[in-house]
């Protein structure tokens, strides 16, 4: 039988004190140390201060290289294909005849309306020299009206004179003292004088006639003038109509470029595009600027605006990067795929980017330069509200901030922290406020 050794009461309680002072000791691992107000255990946390960054807010999206302009050429008039000039390939010049289309009937109907533009030229010119020859005439026909006056004045003082002339020898003759003979001679020539008057009185009618057939003809010589003018206006407009067609034969460059494709040889018979279904018979690309079209999610859509940075990365030219900014986007996004079709332009003076390259771009959508801050395991959440854990005196306290910008595991501070705070960097949810620590490394202050 196993005998149990009993222990002295003052040997139990010497042990259990013992014991009880070794919880407050820390290994070499420990996490804990002993509190002199407390028989709790502190723990020991990560803490340091706040940083000034800068944060930038970016994304990164394929993307594709056009030129900055391409422009598809096509017949405007019917014809065969006389000459082309150019090849795929070839750099071109603006205004440079690219095609030659020979349209001979053209050339003729130009000829025609040549002639009836000069044809109604010349009835202006002979409308305007009638008009001045009516014009003429009615100075002339108001000269004679003057002259008709004068003759109705004349005509007037002979008449007064034989009527009292006549009526004077009358009363001699009643007297005596004159022959008869003498009394038919007065009446005779007051009679003459008489018709005189009404012949002048005529005259001026005929001349005031001959001023109102005048007016009448140069009322008319001024419309013939207006439509003979309305008339040369209408020759020059279908004149000009047929130079318009004329020139259509000759297909130009419309930029400064490089032709790009090619459907028409020497010799085609090509009409007037239409209907959408036509081949264009060249494709001219400027190649001196190109565009590099961007689909942005929508979740980054609202943060793009113009001018923004951007760098674009060309898989082709061994990953070299380009710097510069947005120029344009669609504003709205496109329904299909819920994007913001974005654009950045490139001077492209070295042709070193051609359309159809791939490239990736990263655009700043925003940056906040030198601000607080601080990692996002030193946030504490409570609902809608954020906070971070102080470290003063080896006590916690809840210090309410606002956030702003994320950048990977950084976080703005935009209120509530100094530079000077210390913050507990991890793990800060697990404190309450005003519980005691100790910081593991005081050196990270």
């Amino acid at each position: 039988m196993t005998r149990l050794a009993i222990l002295p009461v003052g040997a139990a309680v010497c042990s259990l004190l013992a014991l009880l002072s070794g919880c407050g000791q820390s290994s070499s691992e420990g996490v804990v140390r002993a509190d002199p107000k407390s028989n709790a255990a502190v723990p020991r946390v990560a803490a340091g201060s706040p940083k000034r960054e800068t944060l930038r807010l970016s994304t990164t999206q394929p993307g594709k290289i056009e030129a900055f302009e391409e422009t598809p050429l096509y017949a405007k008039v019917s014809g065969y294909v006389d000459e082309i000039t150019v090849d795929i390939g070839d750099r071109v010049e603006k205004g440079q005849v690219l095609v030659r289309i020979s349209v001979p009937e053209l050339l003729d109907e130009r000829e025609q309306k040549k002639a009836l533009r000069d044809q109604a030229d010349a009835e202006v010119k002979q409308s305007e020299a009638t008009a001045k020859a009516v014009a003429a005439s009615l100075a002339t026909a108001q000269a004679k009206v003057r002259e008709a006056e004068a003759t109705v004045a004349r005509a007037d003082a002979d008449y007064a004179r034989w009527k009292s002339e006549h009526t004077r020898i009358s009363e001699l003759a009643g007297g005596g003292s004159v022959t008869r003979k003498l009394v038919d001679e007065a009446l005779n020539s007051f009679r003459a004088a008489e018709a005189g008057q009404k012949e002048a009185a005529a005259r001026i009618d005929s001349a005031k006639a001959a001023v109102q057939e005048a007016e009448a003809n140069i009322d008319k010589a001024k419309s013939d003038v207006v439509a003979a003018q309305a008339r040369l206006r209408v020759a020059e407009a279908n004149l000009a109509r047929t130079e318009t067609l004329v020139s259509f034969t000759e297909i130009k460059a419309p930029f400064d470029g490089c032709v790009t494709l090619r459907h028409v040889d020497t010799g085609h018979y090509v009409q007037p595009a239409g209907g959408g279904t036509a081949k264009s018979l060249l494709v001219v690309a400027r190649t001196d600027r190109v565009r590099v079209f961007v689909d942005v999610p929508e979740s980054d859509a609202q943060h793009v605006d113009k001018n923004d940075a951007a760098t674009v990365t060309v898989q082709a030219l061994r990953g070299a990067s380009i710097q510069g900014s947005v120029a344009r986007t669609s504003w709205s996004l496109d329904t299909s795929n819920r994007s913001l079709r974005v654009e950045i332009d490139f001077d492209n003076d070295q042709s070193r980017l051609r359309p159809g390259m791939y490239a990736t771009a990263q655009i700043i959508l925003d940056e906040h330069a030198e601000v607080l801050t601080v990692p996002a395991t030193a946030i504490v959440r409570d609902g809608d509200s954020t906070s971070v854990c102080l470290v003063h005196e080896g006590k916690v306290k809840r210090k309410p901030v606002r956030l702003g910008m994320k950048q990977g595991d950084r976080i703005e501070v935009m209120e509530g922290l100094s530079p000077d705070d210390v913050i507990v960097l991890t793990g800060a949810g697990s404190l309450q406020d005003g519980q005691s620590v100790a910081i593991a490394d005081p050196a990270a202050k």
